[in-house]
């Protein structure tokens, strides 16, 4: 994996932050290999810098003190990038993902920051484990198959009761619609949040829950 690493850098508010990001054509190659001998295999959606990300990163930068001295935890981490911001301000970031080669990754960019407060952990959100506890919740981007919305109600629910801030960032997606007003009770701030990548400009929906 590490010969098919593309160093990226991005732009956060005025900080610039690097990380790792897969080769595209290498996974696409590998997807299509993939395909071949699945046809469910699953797209691999974390292999690269999505806009919710950037937007997630950009709130994070614009209010670290939030995240000052906190537990920090990311589910489906991706590449891990509001990850990488918030171990700037937080006392620990565990960043996680459901699968291995996403992990390695983001351990790449761990030792190229030389972060010493943010570690890697495996967890799938349809079995989070007894002992991932945190003051703060990161997710960006994960509401975007229907099937699975009930499964992330119910993980969003688990961590709320805990006492637990979650900062959830989506794309306007009408599909995902049903699932944000259901967490409605439970939003205490939202705001929209510009994300730039390339030439390219996202709009961004943006909640903290509690």
């Amino acid at each position: 994996m590490s010969s098919s690493l593309i160093l990226s850098t991005y732009k956060i508010l005025t900080r610039d932050i690097s990380l790792y990001v897969p080769e595209p054509g290498k996974i696409v190659e590998a997807f299509k290999e993939d395909k071949n001998r699945n046809i469910f295999a699953a797209a691999p959606y974390w292999a690269r810098v999505w806009p919710a990300s950037i937007a997630m990163a950009t709130y994070i930068e614009k209010n670290k003190e939030f995240f000052a001295n906190k537990k920090v935890l990311e589910l489906a981490a991706g590449l891990g990038l509001p990850s990488l911001i918030a171990a700037s301000y937080a006392s620990e970031v565990c960043c996680s993902d459901y699968l291995e080669e996403a992990l390695s990754v983001i351990q790449s960019s761990i030792a190229l920051n030389s972060i010493t407060n943010m570690y890697c952990r495996l967890i799938d959100w349809n079995n989070v484990p007894a002992d991932a506890d945190a003051d703060v919740l990161l997710l960006s981007d994960i509401n975007y198959e229907p099937a699975a919305f009930d499964t992330l109600f119910l993980v969003l629910q688990k961590f709320i009761q805990q006492g637990t801030s979650v900062i959830l960032t989506t794309p306007q997606r009408l599909m995902a619609k049903p699932f944000i007003t259901r967490l409605f009770p439970f939003i205490r701030h939202q705001e929209e949040i510009s994300a730039i990548i390339g030439e390219q400009q996202s709009f961004i929906s943006l909640y903290v829950l509690g």
